[in-house]
Order: C-alpha cells, then sequence, then structure tokens
C-alpha cells in the first residue's frame, strides 16, 4: 500500500467512520438526557398524584368516622325535635344510646 492509498483509505473509510461514530454518541447522548428528564417528570406526577390521593384518603375517614360515629344519632335527635307538640301531651325527649 503506497502513502496514496493509505491517505485514500483514511478519507474514504476512517474519517466518515469517525465522524458517524461522533454523531451518533451525541445523538444518544442527548435521547438519554431527554429520557432521563421526562423520567423525573413522571415521578414527579406520581408523587404528586400519591399527595392527592393521600389527601383524599384521610378526607374519607373523616367523612366515614362521622357516619359511624353518631352522626345517625344526631339527625334522629334533630328530626325528633322537629316533630310539632301536641296539646295536652309533654314532649320527650330523645335519648339515643350508642349501640
Amino acid at each position: 500500500m503506497n502513502p496514496g492509498e493509505f491517505i485514500a483509505f483514511i478519507s474514504v473509510v476512517v474519517i466518515p467512520a469517525a465522524v458517524i461514530i461522533y454523531i451518533a454518541n451525541r445523538f444518544f447522548r442527548l435521547r438519554e438526557r431527554k429520557l432521563e428528564i421526562e423520567a423525573m417528570n413522571a415521578a414527579e406526577k406520581a408523587a404528586q398524584y400519591a399527595s392527592q390521593s393521600s389527601a383524599i384518603e384521610e378526607r374519607l375517614r373523616v367523612v366515614e368516622q362521622i357516619v359511624t360515629d353518631g352522626g345517625v344519632h344526631t339527625a334522629a335527635q334533630i328530626e325528633a325535635l322537629r316533630q310539632p307538640d301536641h296539646p295536652g301531651t309533654s314532649r320527650k325527649s330523645v335519648q339515643i344510646g350508642n349501640d
């Protein structure tokens, strides 16, 4: 292989291959960075959804506690107080125990 063929080989094969490898490397690093950013965004959204769902669960626990801890008894007492008094009868106090 004489020097002219060597220079032709380098200019035709090695330099284009090096340029292609460099461009591919840059492309894949850019792609990897883009995927990292998307993963961070997805993780942030998941954390936001988790915090919202825990707040909703807490509110639901409070509602369940209100319903199960005498809310029905309180409503019955209020309705008993709304009953109109009839002449000659006395109003009875409503006593509903916790069962």
